[in-house]
């Protein structure tokens, strides 16, 4: 008798601003074996005494049976008379299409206002209270933003058995349209080896500029070297990890936690000790040589300045540049170990921006080494290559960093069976031409 598999769990999300230590959900589960093996807190939960009225999104006359219904079917379907389109129709009558019409606008006033009850329920149960003495105009939307982006999606290992090595994720998205949910395929994939993965948010622009998303990004990492123990994390080995754009937002930030270190600065709340070592994934290090190539490739110049918070910050903003001045050099000797992974086919961050850092840094004294993939683009490294199943060269090189010196770790990753593939390989290629990336 076949026993019965025990159900995956979706991605824990977590708040990591405020008070952070208890987590107030409930846990959903599925029975869908094809989802990761992660769970979702939703904190807080909220109950409603005032249950929404269950009515269709679309209106009935939408509905198709066969036939284009009339103006009098819709009337009549409505009553709760309707005839089958078979019946004799008579015109209705100037004063019949007088009421159909008042029926329409009752009607959609009543959708609009599901929808609306649906939206307000739905940032409820996220757990955000809205503060209705706002009178600024844009305030409430930034204040929804900012909340929305001080959280974390922690991907756990479906067994508890010891302490896992934790990655710290920071997504990319072209400083704009950045979300933690990017990184569900990575942490996917990495929590059934073993590892937990914490997605970790920030402002987009315009609700935030590089300022704000390299706090929220410090506030995340803090967030995770701080309370993994409780959730089957090792601290002492936490991995710090981004892609593109993120991996430009948390080379900024692990710098400049370096800098802070370095300078003894006081109340720091994560220290550059606590990562064991840094993963770029497609990232860019030098805005200096990248702003001409980003406005040729759509993210114009006037709009990207603006995320940089003019131009005189972007050599502020550019680690391969901020790392050679000789004030910060005893900062340097605080960085971990830095690995770089580039496609070579990467046409929206070319690969000689892993590889130019990756040179400066050991020129420095700062362990550093670039990964080159070949014929990779932009996303094959993150998303299709995930996707197509088999061997993933580049999350094969992951894993095995971050299980160095764990043998039984090592081991099992040598039997891990390849991975199945997601997409036909049909989708992916139109993927790949259609995206702008």
């Amino acid at each position: 008798m076949a026993m019965k598999s025990e159900p995956p769990i979706l991605p824990v999300t977590i708040p990591f601003l405020g008070s952070s230590t208890k987590i107030l959900g409930m846990a959903l589960q599925t029975s869908n074996d094809d989802l990761p093996t992660t769970r979702l807190l939703i904190s807080p939960s909220i109950q409603d005494d005032n249950p929404i009225e269950r009515r269709p999104l679309l209106s009935k006359s939408l509905s198709f049976s066969g036939g284009i219904p009339t103006s009098l079917e819709v009337q009549r379907r409505d009553q709760g008379t309707f005839r089958s389109s078979d019946d004799n129709v008579s015109p209705l009558s100037n004063g019949g299409m007088q009421s159909t019409f008042s029926s329409n606008v009752e009607h959609a006033a009543a959708e609009t206002y599901l929808i609306t009850r649906l939206s307000l329920t739905l940032i409820r149960y996220l757990g955000l209270q809205m503060d209705h003495k706002v009178s600024r105009p844009g305030l409430l939307c930034n204040s929804i933003d900012a909340w929305l982006h001080s959280r974390l999606d922690l991907y756990l290992p479906k067994n508890s058995d010891g302490p896992k090595p934790v990655v710290a994720f920071v997504t990319g998205g072209a400083w704009i349209i950045g979300y933690k949910a990017w990184g569900s395929l990575l942490g996917q994939q990495l929590s059934e080896r073993d590892i937990m993965v914490a997605c970790i948010d920030y402002r987009n622009f315009p609700q935030g500029t590089m300022t704000d998303m390299i706090e929220d990004a410090s506030r995340g990492i803090a967030f995770v070297c701080n309370n993994i123990a409780e959730y089957g994390g090792d601290p002492n080995r936490v991995f710090l990890m981004g892609q593109s754009a993120g991996a430009h937002i948390s080379a900024c930030t692990l710098i400049e936690q370096a800098i802070k270190e370095a300078r003894e600065a006081d109340n720091l709340s994560w220290s550059v000790s606590q990562i064991k070592a840094y993963f770029g994934l497609s990232g860019g290090y030098n805005l200096l040589s990248l702003v001409d190539h980003f406005h040729n490739r759509g993210l114009y110049r006037s709009i990207f300045l603006s995320i940089m918070e003019g131009e005189e910050s972007l050599r502020a903003y550019s680690p391969e540049i901020v790392v050679q001045d000789p004030n910060v050099r005893s900062a340097l000797s605080l960085l971990p170990r830095i690995i770089l992974f580039h496609g070579t086919a990467d046409y929206s961050i070319p690969p000689d921006a892993s590889a130019s850092f990756a040179e400066t840094l050991r020129r420095l004294g700062v362990n550093a080494e670039a990964v080159l993939y070949e014929g990779k683009t932009h996303t094959d490294v993150f998303l299709q290559d995930p996707m197509r199943g088999g061997t993933d060269q580049m999350f094969e090189d992951l894993a095995a960093t971050i299980h160095d010196g764990d043998e039984e770790a090592l081991a099992k990753d040598a039997l891990a069976p390849p991975r199945r593939r997601l997409v036909p390989e049909c989708m992916l290629r139109l993927a790949t031409a259609v995206s702008p990336f």
